[in-house]
């Protein structure tokens, strides 16, 4: 059904074994993760609901978005989730240079003061990954993929397709992937309050991921 990995099999995580595909898994928490904005009707809808619920997220932001709406991002901040370097242009890295695509990382990184990065697409070569601690000046940065894929961005599905995702695949440490886009908003508009009530009912508490 799907042409990606809503769930990454244990072969994909060994290959990668320096990436961050899960968060703490001693405790019932998960962490809810958002890409591509910040966007100035979605996020602040995204950030309602988290706040309905005293959860915490981590947004992973285009930089060039937050040069357009830094009072989104600085919202973002100041209500205490985290946030990361997803590029400046939201560029594919197995479609650009290795050179071209650090130098957009560490553009993203003169707006985003943050040691975490997830690559666009879940996209990036071995050359890109080994550089992105220089490109964004971060000793101690972190590559942060996903344990749940919520599919949000498939205009084949619908939010109660997403919300069957997340469910089936929920487990302590899950990080979920969720976009604040316009193109996924047809699908997270369902998905965030209805994953949120339901994570809540089963125990679950809300985390961002660490920047330490």
């Amino acid at each position: 059904m799907y042409r990606y990995f809503v769930h990454p099999p244990a072969w994909l995580r060994a290959f990668y074994p320096k990436r961050i595909w899960r968060g703490d898994t001693s405790a019932p928490t998960i962490y809810l993760t958002f890409d591509d904005g910040p966007h100035p009707e979605i996020t602040p809808f995204v950030l309602e609901q988290l706040a309905a619920y005293h959860a915490k997220a981590s947004f992973f932001c285009i930089g060039n978005r937050v040069e357009r709406y830094p009072s989104i991002f600085q919202m973002i901040v100041a209500q205490g989730h985290s946030v990361g370097n997803h590029t400046m242009h939201h560029l594919n890295g197995w479609r650009t240079g290795t050179s071209l695509y650090l130098q957009n990382v560490a553009k993203a990184s003169e707006l985003i003061n943050s040691n975490l990065f997830r690559p666009p697409y879940g996209k990036m070569n071995i050359a890109q990954a080994r550089g992105i601690a220089s490109a964004m000046q971060k000793p101690h940065s972190k590559i942060v993929m996903w344990d749940i894929l919520s599919a949000d961005f498939d205009t084949r599905l619908t939010g109660e397709d997403c919300f069957a995702i997340c469910k089936k695949h929920l487990r302590p440490g899950s990080i979920i992937v969720m976009h604040d886009s316009e193109k996924a908003w047809p699908r997270l508009s369902y998905l965030l309050p209805h994953l949120l009530a339901y994570a809540s009912k089963e125990g679950f508490t809300f985390a961002p991921l660490s920047v330490n």
